[in-house]
């Protein structure tokens, strides 16, 4: 049987109490299981053991150069199932001050932040399969800047997404 999805990813960070209040606060992430300079968290509509291992390196450590000259992971990518709540997460990161960016890529719809560490992630709605057309198939190859009032009105706000719908190439 092929790969089904990813389970969960385990991120190096400099303060792991620091880190699980952030993803606490900004995405409502909650720890399973606890240790001396780890922690695991599950976020709230998952079915996974956990989604987030953090792992504390302490503050000496220096900020990833991953994308900036070396290989290396770019991002995360959480989904989520409507755009109310995609549009509630965005105040709540902006709010933070992790917002770095919001783009429309026709079939998804994407937040980018940062966490204390400076570590990129996203969270992003699809479009589900049954709206999907061929216009919107086609514009994959653009991405255009976020306008979640707009998608709201086109999808409404609780259309639930594309969560785990393999969408054609």
């Amino acid at each position: 049987m092929p790969v089904q999805r990813l389970n969960h990813a385990v991120l190096y960070v400099r303060d792991v109490e620091r880190s699980v209040t952030f993803y606490r606060e900004a995405l409502g992430f909650e720890v399973v299981m606890g240790m001396r300079g780890a922690a695991f968290l599950q976020a709230p509509g998952s079915t996974n053991d956990h989604d987030l291992g953090l792992f504390e390196i302490g503050a000496q450590a220096a900020p990833s150069p991953a994308g900036r000259g070396s290989v290396g992971l770019y991002h995360l990518a959480w989904e989520v199932d409507t755009l109310d709540e995609l549009e509630r997460i965005a105040a709540k990161l902006s709010e933070l001050g992790a917002l770095v960016g919001a783009s429309d890529h026709s079939t998804t719809k994407a937040l980018y932040a940062q966490d204390p560490d400076g570590l990129e992630f996203e969270v992003s709605w699809l479009v589900p399969a049954s709206l999907l057309t061929e216009e919107l198939l086609t514009a994959r190859s653009s991405i255009r800047p976020l306008d979640l009032a707009a998608d709201r009105q086109r999808y409404g706000g609780q259309t639930r997404g594309g969560v785990g719908v393999s969408i054609p190439a």
